[in-house]
């Protein structure tokens, strides 16, 4: 670890195989190939040395990432371009959410400023669950991605950048955010969700990607926003609800006609449109114990199946407000430009004598 813990830090988690799960197979979707997530760190690395970041900490990986991304700084270090200077964490790698979740906490330890997320939903729930009350901006590459803005990964590594090295303050820069609380039996098991926590009536967990629509039967969401792909398009194009708005929005989902008030045609996956019967929804007020009306099958957390439950069990959903922090990269930089942040003064000419 760096001999200067005092000098602003940066996090960097990248799923290496984020958007890769059976919805992107039956859905013809593309992938995001390792080439393309080390370009993205690469960027990001320009931007932190241009902005006065000096140190990044990232997530070891087997998938490519971290062979290739040191291959090409070598390469680059030999023509003499600057990068600040690049840790990764101490541990070897499970190529599973348990790397995601130790580097969320070691980086939470280590004090870094801002962490920044490259995968999907799934991922950054799991940053959320370690990382605290450190910052997270999200960069979209997973399958489905409500969560994290689709954005250059330039203009978020220098959003992040002016937070980090303290140009901005954490009122000018951080939103807050909602999240969903599932809890089995009074807290005996209990998870997170930060977009949607989905009811199926399937009892097994061992496929983890959610897609079958008839299977559903609710779906809670902390925000809902129409122009999303995934469960939480349900509630977007019923009824949206925005990231900063007051509550969340709960929708109960049926397959008998009769009980349908209508049938909605929503996005559950890249290029999967499927018709969904909606027999009620109405909002989440947050600190509200909203409880799961079936008596068994699993909850899905922002779109895997992560808690099975059975006859004798109780659940619950809550959502909770200013339940983690975001950097909020369109603020940023309209802030930044307001104060001149990115302005340097030219060099006068020399008066003759």
């Amino acid at each position: 670890m760096s001999q200067h813990p005092q000098a602003p830090c940066v996090g960097i988690i990248a799923n290496p195989v984020s958007a890769r799960d059976i919805r992107r197979v039956i859905a013809n979707a593309s992938n995001l190939q390792t080439a393309d997530r080390v370009n993205i760190v690469l960027r990001m690395l320009t931007v932190f040395a241009s902005l006065g970041v000096p140190r990044v900490l990232m997530m070891p990986d087997k998938g490519g990432v971290r062979a290739m991304l040191l291959r090409h700084l070598r390469r680059e270090s030999n023509l003499h371009n600057k990068f600040p200077v690049l840790e990764f964490l101490d541990f070897d790698p499970a190529s599973t959410v348990d790397d995601t979740l130790r580097a969320a906490r070691e980086m939470r330890a280590a004090g870094v400023k801002a962490i920044i997320v490259l995968g999907g939903d799934g991922t950054h729930r799991a940053v959320v669950r370690e990382c605290g009350d450190i910052p997270i901006a999200g960069l979209s590459t997973g399958t489905n991605n409500a969560f994290p803005e689709m954005r250059e990964s330039t203009i978020t590594a220098m959003a992040v950048a002016l937070y980090a090295t303290g140009k901005l303050s954490a009122a000018q820069a951080l939103a807050p955010n909602k999240l969903l609380e599932v809890s089995i039996n009074d807290g005996e098991r209990s998870d997170i969700a930060i977009v949607d926590a989905v009811i199926s009536t399937e009892r097994f967990v061992g496929a983890r990607a959610l897609w079958k629509a008839e299977s559903l039967a609710a779906v809670y969401l902390s925000f809902a926003d129409p122009q999303a792909i995934g469960l939480s398009s349900i509630g977007g194009l019923l009824h949206p609800v925005g990231r900063q708005d007051h509550g969340g929005l709960a929708v109960q989902l049926t397959e008998h006609p009769t009980q349908r008030q209508l049938t909605l045609s929503a996005p559950i996956a890249p290029g999967m449109m499927r018709d969904i019967g909606i027999a009620h929804w109405e909002p989440m007020r947050a600190g509200r114990a909203f409880d799961v009306p079936v008596s068994a099958g699993v909850v899905a957390l922002d779109g895997e199946r992560e808690m099975a439950f059975d006859r004798a069990d109780h659940v619950t959903v809550t959502l909770r407000k200013n339940a983690f922090f975001t950097v909020d990269v369109a603020r940023c930089l309209q802030t930044a430009a307001q104060l001149g942040l990115l302005r340097h003064p030219s060099p006068q000419p020399k008066k003759e004598t």
